[in-house]
């Protein structure tokens, strides 16, 4: 399920190139995926490319996006109207795959009443009715962390099933919801670590883990 959207992603991009069709290995190519689980994926999904031509992309678009959910919105709301709610509000990356921003909340008064994008900040005191007219089946917690659970306990109380965290709390949630935590700090770190490695190989430094130097 993670390497869909990237599969999803590339094959949009190979489409707009005019291509009719892609390789096992182009799609690996363009996902930075090993071709033998790209056909794995695709395998697993029921679909099957032909010999000599591949996968038909058009075909690959309508059933990983039918997978995917992409032909249905699913509305979203956010809570805290900070430096990074502002931003995934004014992202129009996101109604575009299907997650329209219903609403952006907040507790601040100088920011209740402000727009970002199209989407008014309102007051938290205004979420259970936001979720309950819009239908929101998605939740985006961009929060302090020491108000995350008790955000994800309410939107949990109206039946909100899919939780985005960007904050540092581990959030504690009945088994129906699904809580993905985005750590941006985590994934810098291993980014720098990605980055050490290469580096040090590069320079003589070190080598890359796995590797042992001569004796």
């Amino acid at each position: 399920m993670g390497r869909l959207p990237a599969y999803l992603r590339a094959v949009v991009d190979l489409v707009s190139l005019g291509l009719p069709s892609v390789s096992s290995d182009r799609l690996a190519e363009e996902t930075g995926v090993n071709p033998a689980t790209v056909r794995r994926d695709l395998a697993s999904l029921g679909i099957a490319g032909t010999r000599g031509l591949g996968y038909d992309l058009r075909y690959l678009i309508h059933e990983i996006g039918l997978l995917l959910g992409v032909s249905e919105d699913w509305p979203v709301v956010i809570v805290g109207a900070g430096n990074l709610g502002r931003a995934l509000a004014n992202y129009q990356g996101l109604a575009a795959r299907g997650f329209p921003v219903r609403a952006l909340l907040d507790v601040d008064p100088t920011l209740v009443g402000a727009r970002f994008g199209q989407v008014e900040v309102l007051h938290l005191d205004e979420m259970e009715r936001v979720v309950g007219e819009a239908g929101v089946g998605v939740g985006i917690l961009a929060t302090p962390a020491d108000q995350a659970q008790l955000v994800a306990d309410r939107l949990v109380a109206l039946g909100v099933s899919s939780l985005l965290n960007f904050t540092e709390e581990t959030l504690v949630v009945p088994s129906w919801v699904e809580v993905r935590r985005v750590d941006l700090a985590t994934e810098l770190q291993i980014l720098s670590f990605y980055q050490r490695r290469t580096t040090g190989a590069r320079s003589g430094a070190g080598l890359p883990l796995g590797h042992e130097s001569n004796p």
